[in-house]
């Protein structure tokens, strides 16, 4: 029983870190542990009877197998255990989900003993993760005459499976609990520097907000047991920056409600709020837990008796408290009235929260209960032949007669799935979709891969295109965490049909490229809808939505997905752009003058930026839709003349084409597909059959932005602004400053050019750089140093045929080697160039860092607090956001540039530049 005493060691290892033994997922750890329950005088019997009982883990895992198979054993009286009756024995295959326990349900239910099948069909009739092997059997039973394969099917019909369930409780009490002031970004609920723990879920909740936070939310709920913890984002956003399923699990972990007593740590049905609500992304990680996200408004701007905004002496509107929410405030969420409470007194109106589609995902527990239930009553009524009874709230179909479409709403018209056919469907509209590509980022992805388990899913939906698995986000330090975690990780989604970074066979080099970046690249028509489990998936061709895990499960083993058509914005360009800024310095213009442009008010939160771009290729134009992740739009699409499309479709072809030479291909040939499905796009846009995708003339806006290209006169800096008395303007992404504001003496500690915002014209561009310096100065000398980490394998290719790359090589004093890579994360930096290996790096904050303290220069997204850089008693880590020119001579310098030393340095180089289309871009 060697596996076993291997696991008796390991729970005390656990409990020294103040844990409960982990949840058995290994098929020879658990046919041990029932070995010995078996054994009536085995001194390991007791144990072994609770960690089968309590502590396996459900839906498609090995050691799930080994539960449901001796499940089915119990029941039918082959094996005996007086402490798990053959009732028991059906009650824990109830609450196993699917795979292997439905297919013990459906052999008992179709076996021979009538009694055993009445019973598992009872069973079976609560269940709603039946794929098509459990929905062929059954249907096969009922048609060979099978009366309870019929009686199943009718129960499935009337979906009591849902109808069944208990009605929502009419009043939630919660007490609060402020989690922070100002936006809350799911680092804080789910550190990025903690990624490796996400699949062990009891580990990684101890990284929720802090010991501290932790402790007082034990205390509110001693204080209040009838009572949920409702965590708050206090003047600012729940959840920006990420979808994080890891943060909501967290979250209900501390305060929410056990899914099962027989599953462990798995928790659903959090309540969260935030005074500007909660972070589109985030809410829907929300809805797949059951959980309820409020919008509190709780401050609102003061305004004069002309009802004219008052502002400080900075400019910015001042709040005022309508109601308090601070920690310890006991309130009544009505889910009747859909209002908030505090006592008898009304706060606010918070139906938003209570659609019927969300009173249906907290009556079930979650979103994905929903989503099977449908499609297994829609199975159930085409097998009986009758008609679907109406059970499930219709969903909500928006159509303005005479008004035009947006993009976004031409492509969910497209590939919308179960709407009235032939209706025209506007914003608002709740609308289930086709998925076209899937990402899966590593991170993530061992919890997609718990997901995918935990819904019984073991292939790929036959209708996505394309899905990637990537090795991205642990790229830096191949450490024993890695080592543990990603070969796993590469194998279950390599079984499952994606493309994966690494093969489990080891016959290709292992590709730590960007996600988002593979991502742009297989997308290969713009008319696509992309789901990928990162905030920063938004790509410049389609409409990309950043997800949590699940919801990247959830496509990957369906293909669909299912949201409200997003409202867009427009976003167009006017004037000239001056030569010597670059186009890095245009996207946070946009950001900076949209805010002007409406009194502060970001029009971009929740919805689809649609960017007029028109002449930038798909890698450049990317620079732009990436960054609409910091804006908080829900997403972005870039719209391209046919002439720039047809460009970025062919240099797509040719990197797919590449990853095919590399063996990357598998046995469905996916690669070689969607190269097929790019030649079919170039080919409808040459002909005129299908133009490149441009919104109706007469589409509708919630606001459109026009940026003046002429007033960005100097390079734009995105500032953390740490150091503000606000503390909720801290971290916002909206401190948009020019350089001149720094006076050219700030000190830059590090700088880094890399992630998923720069492109192969970056890293042409720090060559160029480095080449004018070399010639004015007779050497480079850094005087900070500059980490460079470029997105992909194919650029790195690309720069060493084009000669860029040996310049490079030429001023670093580190370069990276797959064959030895680092295996601990650097700690300290000397003043030099480190060329670092393809992937995230810096950016994602789980492995390199900054030295605490320090004020980096980044091409980066985050602004997180303690994400590229964390703080010293002294001083606090600062992330200061700009274009590649500006990183690289703050690294020269040691400094912030003056203007002019940065006129100087960019002379003659061919920035990212961008020319506003002069065609009018609508149909």
């Amino acid at each position: 029983m060697n596996i076993y005493n291997d696991y008796l060691k390991e729970i005390e290892d656990r409990k020294t870190q103040g844990l409960n033994p982990k949840p058995i997922d290994s098929a020879d750890l658990l046919s041990e542990i029932i070995t010995q329950i078996k054994d009536s005088n085995n001194a390991n019997r007791e144990d072994s009877i609770s960690f089968f009982i309590y502590n396996t883990v459900p839906g498609t895992t090995p050691a799930a197998g080994v539960k449901a198979s001796f499940l089915k054993e119990i029941v039918l009286g082959e094996s005996v255990v007086n402490e798990i009756t053959p009732a028991f024995a059906l009650e824990l295959l109830s609450h196993m989900k699917g795979g292997p326990s439905i297919k013990v349900l459906l052999d008992l239910a179709l076996g021979n003993d009538i009694t055993i099948a009445k019973s598992a069909a009872e069973v079976l009739k609560t269940q709603v993760y039946l794929y098509e092997a459990d929905t062929d059997r059954l249907e096969a039973a009922f048609k060979s005459g099978n009366e309870i394969a019929k009686d199943i099917l009718v129960s499935y019909a009337k979906a009591e499976f849902f109808t069944k369930l208990p009605e929502v409780v009419e009043e939630i009490k919660v007490v609060t609990y402020v989690a922070g002031e100002g936006d809350i970004s799911t680092d804080l609920l789910s550190p990025g520097n903690q990624a490796h723990s996400r699949s062990d879920r009891e580990l990684h909740g101890k990284c929720l907000i802090s010991p501290e936070a932790q402790d007082e939310i034990k205390a509110l709920q001693a204080q209040h047991p009838d009572k949920s913890v409702m965590l708050i984002a206090e003047k600012g956003t729940m959840g920006v920056g990420s979808s994080r399923m890891s943060g909501v699990n967290n979250v209900a972990l501390w305060t929410g409600r056990k899914a099962s007593p027989y599953v462990p740590f798995i928790n659903i049905a959090p309540i969260v709020a935030g005074t500007n609500g909660i972070s589109p992304i985030f809410l829907t990680t929300v809805d797949v837990t059951g959980g309820i996200g409020l919008d509190l408004q709780n401050w609102v701007k003061k305004t004069d008796a002309n009802g004219a905004v008052l502002r400080n002496e900075n400019g910015e509107p001042i709040l005022e408290e309508v109601y308090s929410v601070a920690t310890g405030t006991v309130l009544t969420i009505n889910t009747k009235t859909k209002k908030l409470y505090n006592g008898d007194k009304e706060l606010i109106d918070i139906s938003k929260a209570f659609t019927p589609q969300k009173m249906e995902f907290i009556k079930a527990g979650g979103s994905y209960a929903i989503v099977f239930g449908k499609k297994l009553q829609t199975f159930a009524s085409k097998t009986l032949g009758i008609d679907i009874v109406p059970v499930f709230a219709p969903s909500k179909e928006v159509s303005i007669e005479g008004q035009g479409l947006t993009a976004v709403e031409k492509i969910f018209n497209k590939n919308a799935v179960g709407s009235t056919p032939g209706k025209v469907l506007h914003a608002g509209s709740d609308v289930r979709v086709t998925v076209n590509i899937v990402g899966s980022q590593d991170t993530t992805g061992l919890m997609t891969s718990q997901e995918l388990e935990s819904m019984a899913a073991t292939v790929i939906s036959p209708i996505v295109d394309g899905a990637y698995q990537s090795g991205c986000h642990t790229a830096s330090v191949w450490d024993n965490k890695s080592k543990a975690n990603i070969p796993r990780l590469m194998k279950f989604m390599n079984d499952f049909g994606l493309i994966t970074a690494r093969d489990p066979k080891g016959n290709y080099h292992a590709m730590t490229d960007v996600i988002h970046k593979v991502l742009n690249d297989i997308t290969v028509d713009e008319w696509a809808i992309i789901i990928g489990g990162d905030s920063h998936t938004r790509m410049s061709k389609g409409v990309a939505f950043g997800a949590d895990s699940g919801t990247v499960a959830l496509a990957l083993a369906t293909g669909e997905a299912s949201m409200p058509i997003p409202e867009s914005v427009k976003v167009t360009f006017k004037g000239d752009m001056k030569e010597y800024m670059d186009f890095r310095d245009v996207v946070h213009a946009t950001q900076s003058q949209m805010l002007k442009q409406f009194g502060g008010e970001n029009v971009f939160q929740g919805r689809i930026i649609e960017v007029h771009l028109g002449t930038l290729t798909a890698d450049q134009a990317f620079t732009f839709t990436d960054w609409t992740a910091e804006m908080k739009a829900k997403a972005s699409i870039c719209i391209s003349e046919d002439d720039t499309l047809i460009e970025s479709l062919e240099i797509a072809k040719g990197r797919i084409q590449i990853m095919i030479d590399k063996g990357m291909d598998n046995e469905k040939q996916v690669l070689k597909g969607l190269i097929a499905i790019a030649n079919n796009r170039i080919a409808a846009i040459q002909s005129g059959e299908k133009p490149a995708l441009t919104p109706d003339a007469n589409a509708k806006y919630f606001a459109e932005v026009v940026i003046d290209l002429d007033i960005v006169a100097e390079p734009m800096i995105a500032d953390p602004d740490v150091n503000n008395a606000d503390v909720s303007k801290r971290y916002t992404h909206d401190t948009i400053r020019p350089l001149s504001f720094y006076g050219g003496v700030k000190k830059v500690d590090l700088g880094f050019v890399g992630s998923c915002m720069v492109h192969k014209g970056d890293l042409k561009i720090l060559s160029q750089m480095l080449k004018n310096i070399d010639e004015q100065y007779g050497k480079v000398e850094f005087k900070a140093p500059l980490v460079v980490a470029p997105p992909t394998y194919n650029i790195v290719d690309e720069l060493k045929a084009e000669g860029d790359w040996e310049v490079l090589q030429k001023y670093s004093g580190f370069e990276f080697d797959d064959n030895a890579p680092k295996g601990v994360a650097r700690t300290g930096y000397e003043n030099i160039l480190y060329l670092e290996r393809p992937g995230c790096n810096l950016c994602m904050g789980n492995q390199e860092k900054a030295a605490k303290g320090d004020t980096v220069m980044a091409t980066s997204t985050r602004l997180f607090q303690g994400r590229v850089v964390e703080d010293t008693e002294g001083k606090k880590g600062e992330s200061l956001l700009s274009s590649t020119p500006v990183v690289v001579l703050s690294t020269i310098l040691g400094r912030t540039p003056t203007l002019d030393e940065y006129k100087a340095a960019v002379k003659g180089i061919n920035l990212t530049q961008f020319a506003p289309s002069h065609k009018l871009l609508v149909r």
